[in-house]
């Protein structure tokens, strides 16, 4: 089997529309979800490897550090740039494709792309899922996964910050 490099996997804006036409072309189902995943745990894990197991072709979207700091999050978010997020997610084996978006939603991004299923947390209702209309307009379907309880970025961060109080 040959090993793919985890930098190929990180797709330049300029090119999101000829790669995923291509991936249409094999006819793969493609999966797409989004978020910050600022310091990668395994609650991310979990959702991540249920979300790739959707389809045949899985594509995460990650806030610009930018974008980020522009959500209602801790100051200090991120806590690792967009550089070390895009990396660290591309190494996983079940994620075939990173792309970064830096406005305030992957609406335009998920337009582009047009994912067979698109992809968040359970947190969310469909009816607030940035692009569902889009998707489910085009065929596609609006899937929600459960969270592994315990564990969340805020947590961890809060954590760090009581520990260095101390």
């Amino acid at each position: 089997m040959q090993k793919t490099n985890s930098a190929d996997k990180i797709w330049d804006s300029s090119s999101i529309e000829s790669k995923i036409s291509l991936v249409k072309s094999q006819g793969k189902k493609i999966v797409f979800t989004n978020g910050c995943f600022d310091i990668l745990h395994a609650g991310h894990v979990k959702y991540l490897e249920e979300a790739s197991q959707l389809g045949d072709f899985f594509v995460v979207a990650l806030n610009t550090d930018e974008s980020v700091q522009r959500l209602d999050k801790s100051p200090a978010r991120p806590l690792q740039n967009e550089f070390s997020r895009t990396h660290v997610m591309a190494s996983l084996g079940f994620v075939d494709a990173v792309v970064l978006f830096n406005e305030d939603t992957p609406k335009e991004i998920i337009e582009i792309m047009t994912p067979d299923i698109l992809v968040k947390g359970a947190d969310y209702t469909i009816e607030n899922i940035v692009g569902a209309d889009w998707v489910i307009k085009h065929g596609g379907a609006v899937k929600t996964i459960e969270f592994l309880p315990g564990f969340s970025t805020s947590a961890i961060e809060r954590k760090i910050i009581e520990t260095h109080k101390l």
